[in-house]
């Protein structure tokens, strides 16, 4: 299969080659098409001179010619490939070259005839004219020029015609010579970024292949093209090794987080059924509750995976129904209320009934994963719940729930990522109060299910606000089908 490269190269250089064969043949047309008007002229003015020459030997006074003059001006005359024959007034000739030299006048016709058609490929005939010979406003006689026609080069016609072909093909030449240089340059500045670009993703396959251990650093390619493709290219390809090298990472991560959660209710339930096993502590209900305590947890872990699962793979079936959706919150908050109490936070509400079309479970575990937040985060201050209809414009037709808090807040740049799956904001904060990193995530895939949208920002009094909106109205919509 033919490179990228030699196919710009082949496709430059044909494309060359005949838009130089076009431009030569129209130049060479151009060229000789100018050049025999231009000799044709000559070959006229010519005669004139040679008539307005012959006239000047004329005498008045004995009312003839310089015969011997006459000879030597004709002979010349042929050499330059114009055969004279002088006629009086009466039409007797006075001095004509093949009589003069017949063998002379057809060996230079025949030179010229052969030059011509050797040369320029062009068959002629020995053309005449008869032109009259004046002299003052007298009509002295008639002169007969005979030529190779239509029209023939002089020596040094052909010379200058040379001259012009030699220059047509060097440039002609310097141009191919070009040409291939700026063929093999805009061939290479094309594929090579290109190359480098296969080269990179093949290095990534390499690294990451069978959930490999690949950092995706030396997949990192030049991406500062002044084409934009090119560019937009290259930095495809640098930003699919960030975003799998951050992949990898979160996976880790990820591995990191699930050994964390397993390993602390697995080795208290391993403790205290081991303790109960060998008799050192008796089985009672106390014990066994905080064994099952343990396994509760263990399965809303594996639970909030197997979610995260469904909503990566998006096959999450949603249970729509219509409720209002001030009372979801209502309920919601009202769960958080004894958590706030202990913390001395106050828990604030302000909603308005705002009918909405949805999964009932699916929402409250959106709105108590952010609420937990809230709560968790929250030192001192208050958390503030609230729901409206979003208002006009682009925003008409939704429902608008916000969450305030005043606690940590949110770094700089984390307000998207930390809807991103695994992703920590502070890893110690998070295991201390025992999160998995996919809460968030998860709301955000059933706030996106629904058709709604999902952001947090950091308030300028403190604190962190997050956003949920979600289409209004009762009744069904037009969700996916699979999801009704």
């Amino acid at each position: 299969m033919i490179s990228l490269k030699k196919r710009l190269m082949l496709t430059y250089a044909l494309f060359t080659g005949l838009s130089l064969a076009v431009l030569t043949c129209i130049i060479n047309l151009s060229i000789g098409a100018m050049f025999s008007r231009l000799i044709k002229s000559n070959i006229r003015e010519r005669s004139g001179e040679i008539i307005a020459t012959i006239a000047e030997q004329y005498d008045p006074l004995s009312a003839g010619f310089d015969t011997a003059a006459l000879g030597a001006l004709g002979m010349c005359f042929v050499h330059e490939g114009y055969i004279v024959r002088i006629e009086d007034a009466l039409g007797a000739v006075i001095w004509d070259a093949r009589d003069a030299d017949m063998l002379h006048c057809a060996a230079v016709m025949d030179e010229i005839a052969g030059r011509m058609e050797h040369n320029y490929r062009l068959k002629g005939t020995v053309e005449d004219r008869r032109y009259p010979l004046p002299y003052g406003k007298e009509t002295i006689g008639a002169v007969k020029i005979e030529t190779y026609g239509p029209f023939f080069y002089s020596e040094t016609e052909m010379g200058f015609l040379a001259s012009i072909n030699r220059v047509l093909f060097a440039a002609g030449l310097s141009f191919i010579v070009l040409s291939a240089a700026v063929s093999f340059f805009l061939a290479s500045a094309i594929s090579r970024p290109i190359v480098l670009a296969g080269q990179a993703a093949r290095r990534i396959a390499g690294e990451h292949a069978g959930g490999g251990r690949g950092t995706g650093k030396t997949a990192r390619i030049r991406d500062d093209y002044k084409t934009r493709e090119l560019r937009d290219l290259s930095r495809s390809i640098n930003e699919l090794a960030e975003e799998l090298d951050e992949g990898e990472r979160r996976q880790r991560q990820l591995s990191a987080d699930v050994a964390h959660e397993l390993r602390t209710p697995l080795s208290c339930l391993q403790g205290t059924m081991e303790a109960m096993i060998d008799g050192v502590w008796e089985p009672t209900a106390r014990r066994l509750a905080s064994c099952h305590e343990e396994i509760l947890r263990l399965s809303k872990l594996v639970e909030d995976l197997n979610l995260l699962t469904s909503l990566e793979w998006e096959n999450l079936a949603l249970d729509k129904t219509n409720f209002d959706l001030a009372e979801l919150l209502d309920l919601t908050a009202e769960q958080f209320r004894p958590a706030a109490g202990e913390k001395g936070i106050a828990l604030e509400k302000d909603l308005a009934p705002c009918p909405v079309y949805g999964d009932y479970n699916r929402l409250k575990q959106v709105f108590v994963n952010i609420l937990s937040n809230a709560v968790r985060y929250t030192d001192r201050g208050s958390v503030t719940v609230r729901v409206r209809p979003a208002g006009e414009g682009a925003d008409k037709g939704f429902l608008e729930v916000t969450a305030a808090d005043t606690g940590q807040g949110i770094g700089k740049g984390e307000e998207d990522r930390i809807f991103e799956r695994f992703y920590r904001s502070d890893l110690s904060r998070s295991r201390n109060t025992g999160g998995a990193g996919i809460g968030l995530t998860i709301a955000a895939a059933i706030v996106k299910a629904h058709g709604g949208r999902i952001g947090a920002e950091s308030r300028a009094e403190g604190g962190t606000l997050f956003r949920v909106e979600l289409p209004a109205g009762g009744g069904k919509n037009t969700e996916n089908p699979k999801n009704n």
